[in-house]
């Protein structure tokens, strides 16, 4: 019998299985919304396919002793367990399908480390969807969908079974109903799509791989059930980059600025909110692109969140993936962002000038990904040699990652942009009309934002460690990037 084709674990991995830990595992979540009904027999047959035209994805843990001088992936010829699971309809099936997610990451002993389910939405009492965005405080539908992930049963838990609506439910905690107190409050977002349909929420120990490799697994799946051209949209052209265009940055010799604690959960873990935002308008011909709208109202809405609580200005650094990989099906599987910080001053987050604002950070932006890096620096590099068997070199990482703690980024802001496939599962199941991300939020960070747009809607997910914010805390933020959002939409 041939032994398994072994491979050493590249950097990423290797540091994230180095920091492990069972209170705040390191999941990625996606989650895939479609107007109608999947068959099990057909989608199982599709994914399984999909898994063997990108066999790389199809791998495990290779076993091994302490000290070992290297994690190793072992790639298998076929899963080693169902990867596909369908949950029936039920007032919580997508809130606890949520919270596992969250909670539960598949293990890195079976190949292939996600987990696919499938869930159901069948309309609740009152008319609504299990599941569904609720609708607001009287007026149009609300553009957001809470979920108390992991906690227990409140005001805010109750998404989608039938319970009042959003500022009930945010007075209900002795908040202020929504965009109180914001002088500019964005629009009210259209109705949402129909609630009815299906959810594909596909969880991913972010050790072994990332959101977009395996949203390229999902879209060939898709291609193969439903017979429809999943190939994925051309990417957008940019100017060519030249060395006069990097600016000066911002000395990061100081730490940044954390989000300020809120109220915290005694129990571990993270929690999550999703919302659904109209696209930022960005006026023809700008310097600035919709990431960079995005990455300003991220700092805005934490510069804010701070003065609300406090805390004293400090510079902020935002850590941003980038991604270079082809999103055809010759993209690598894996992990294959490096990550990036883009700095603000607090006297540079001045909303009188927005205009400025935005070139700056596009110029910062465009300077940071032209630069040549390695995926996680050149300590991490240094790190991930073989010198020292693992035990050691991991009891060491997680000693530096402690020390360095109050040096590391404010928080992560992943954009996916839009979604570059069509997601399109064929006649019955149809096209998604909305696509979530979320990355983990471990301390010291305590709070990631993940952005992706689908059918001309910006999909917000804004994920927390437990132990920094609650859920209340996750809404105020919301309310925060909304508004902070509508104000980057200047006209020339």
């Amino acid at each position: 019998m041939t032994a398994p084709v072994r491979i050493p674990f590249p950097v990423v991995d290797e540091v994230s299985r180095h920091c492990l830990q069972e209170e705040e595992p390191e999941t990625v979540h996606i989650e895939v919304h479609l107007p109608g009904p999947l068959d099990e027999r057909r989608l199982r047959k599709a994914f399984t396919e999909a898994l063997h035209r990108h066999p790389r994805i199809l791998m495990r843990e290779a076993p091994g002793s302490w000290f070992r001088r290297r994690y190793e992936w072992e790639l298998t010829a076929d899963p080693d367990t169902e990867v596909v699971t369908f949950t029936p309809a039920g007032p919580r099936a997508l809130q606890n399908a949520r919270t596992r997610a969250l909670a539960e990451a598949p293990p890195l002993s079976l190949s292939p480390p996600i987990r696919l389910e499938v869930v159901e939405l069948a309309r609740a009492a009152g008319g609504r969807a299990a599941g569904a965005v609720p609708p607001a405080h009287g007026g149009p539908p609300c553009s957001s969908e809470a979920e108390n992930l992991g906690e227990k049963p409140g005001a805010w838990g109750r998404v989608g079974d039938g319970g009042p609506p959003c500022s009930s439910e945010a007075e209900s905690l002795g908040e202020a109903p929504r965009n109180a107190g914001l002088r500019n409050p964005p629009p009210p977002a259209p109705t949402p799509s129909t609630p009815e349909g299906t959810v594909l929420l596909l969880t991913i120990n972010h050790t072994a791989l990332d959101g977009p490799a395996c949203l390229r697994v999902l879209a060939t799946a898709a291609e193969l059930y439903g017979g429809r051209d999943n190939a994925p949209a051309a990417p957008p052209t940019r100017a060519a980059r030249t060395p006069h265009e990097i600016p000066d940055l911002p000395a990061n010799w100081s730490p940044p600025a954390r989000v300020a604690p809120g109220t915290p959960d005694p129990s571990p873990g993270n929690g999550m909110l999703v919302a659904e935002l109209p696209l930022p308008h960005r006026p023809k011909g700008s310097p600035y692109t919709v990431n960079d709208q995005l990455m300003v109202t991220t700092a805005l809405t934490i510069a804010h969140w701070n003065r609300e609580h406090g805390t004293r200005p400090r510079p902020l650094r935002i850590t941003m993936p980038v991604d270079d990989r082809p999103r055809d099906t010759t993209m690598p599987i894996g992990n294959g962002t490096r990550l990036v910080e883009v700095p603000f001053l607090p006297a540079e987050l001045d909303v009188s000038d927005m205009s400025a604002l935005l070139r700056r950070t596009a110029e910062r932006t465009r300077a940071l990904k032209s630069l040549p890096r390695p995926q996680l620096g050149h300590g991490a590099t240094l790190l991930t040699t073989p010198w020292a068997p693992v035990g050691v070199r991991a009891a060491l990482t997680r000693g530096l990652r402690r020390a360095a703690a109050p040096w590391t980024s404010t928080t992560l802001l992943s954009n996916i942009g839009r979604i570059p496939y069509p997601l399109d599962f064929g006649e019955e199941a149809g096209r998604a009309h909305a696509v979530w991300f979320s990355a983990p939020a471990r301390m010291p960070r305590g709070l990631t934002v993940t952005t992706a747009s689908t059918a001309g809607r910006l999909h917000l997910a804004l994920r927390w460690s437990r132990s920094l914010l609650s859920h209340g805390d996750g809404a105020r933020l919301r309310d925060l990037f909304e508004h902070h959002l509508h104000t980057t939409e200047v006209t020339p």
